[in-house]
């Protein structure tokens, strides 16, 4: 990709998105840190996920539907709100 479409394409110069991202996520693991997530009980959570998935079949979409819509309560409201504010630039 050219450069002028790779910015577009990332939201800005390549680098500072890369250096921006590295600094959200640690930002991110601090607060993870903070509320006693590390990556194997992350890990450990998405095996459990899928076996609990896989063990309870068709419940498993009820489940995952009440947390779906658990999370939109928070998710959707945000996502619209910024895009409000971005007021329909890119």
């Amino acid at each position: 990709m050219p450069d002028g479409t790779a910015s577009r394409f990332l939201g800005g110069s390549p680098l500072s998105v890369v250096l921006r991202l590295i600094l959200l996520s640690v930002v991110v693991g601090v607060i993870l840190s903070t509320l006693g997530f590390d990556p194997l009980n992350i890990w450990l959570s998405l095996q459990r996920l899928v076996q609990a998935l896989w063990n309870m079949g068709f419940d498993a979409f009820r489940w995952l539907w009440s947390y779906f819509l658990l999370g939109a309560v928070l998710v959707i409201p945000i996502w619209l709100v910024v895009r409000l504010a971005k007021g329909g630039r890119a």
